[in-house]
């Protein structure tokens, strides 16, 4: 082993347990705790600036269904899109949340429906809902990257960077790349600051939720390219999570010319 690279400490995923049984806390779920607890208090003192448009309630009523929408989305999404066989040899295996982790594909799409029910239900359109929750999601994001590294689990390829890390449950012992840390600071901080900063000036509707899903796109692809694959390529040319982010790149993208266009067009009607 070279002992010029950090060697990490076998964390404890746990952080307590009630007596005997396995019901606890865990790093995982404080850091996605975290994260929803930021994402309220952000969220509330948006709803409470003048002409907002929106109520402290609906804000609360959003949240829940986006949280349900991002844990069923997310464990579903992580059994189909990189467990499925283990899913068919076992379905009890989509319950067991403990021994499985969460998509984040899965869980834009589950949050996705959520976002179009509570719009339907609160009488607004789905793309002020999308813009209104956008800037929200980057720092939870970046809290459940923290709760991947602490687990030990999502570790990136073989390197000889200086900062390569060697993770005591990876049987081979390689340094390897913290891709963990690499995406909590991509998806987590630095799309947190786009986001918030383009919001500061009156958007288009629909922008800023194109906005998100170009930024969260790229940010994964690039990351991609340093992280183990957890599955087989795709087609031979990528990693499935790079296949999975392309739709979000190109689907962004023609919403955020879709956006400027309708408003251009607003202008001159």
């Amino acid at each position: 082993m070279n002992s010029e690279f950090l060697m990490l400490p076998h964390f404890d995923p746990t952080i307590f347990t009630f007596g005997d049984s396995n019901i606890g806390l865990r790093w995982y779920g404080l850091m996605y705790l975290l994260g929803f607890i930021f994402a309220r208090w952000l969220a509330v003192r948006r709803a409470n600036q003048p002409n907002s448009g929106w109520t402290v309630d609906q804000v609360d009523t959003l949240l829940f269904n986006g949280f349900m929408g991002v844990f069923l989305g997310g464990r579903i999404g992580d059994v189909f899109f990189y467990n499925f066989d283990h899913f068919v040899q076992d379905p009890l295996y989509l319950f067991r949340v403990w021994e499985g982790g969460m998509s984040f594909h899965g869980g834009l799409i589950g949050v996705i429906i959520s976002m179009i029910w509570t719009s339907y239900s609160q009488k607004r359109s789905f793309w002020q809902t999308a813009d209104f929750v956008a800037p929200l999601i980057p720092f939870g994001l970046g809290m459940g990257r923290i709760g991947n590294f602490i687990n030990l689990e999502l570790w990136g390829r073989e390197t000889d960077v200086p900062w390569a890390m060697i993770f005591p449950n990876d049987p081979l012992l390689l340094p390897r790349h913290p891709s963990q840390l690499y995406e909590a600071f991509l998806e987590g901080f630095v799309l947190f600051i786009i986001l918030n900063v383009f919001i500061k000036k009156p958007r288009p509707v629909g922008s800023v939720a194109g906005l998100f899903l170009v930024g969260y796109g790229i940010f994964r692809f690039i990351v991609e390219y340093v992280r183990e694959p957890e599955v087989e390529s795709f087609l031979g040319i990528m990693t499935r999570g790079q296949a999975l982010c392309l739709p979000m790149i190109i689907g962004g993208g023609l919403i955020i010319a879709w956006a400027y266009n309708r408003a251009k067009s607003a202008v001159y009607q």
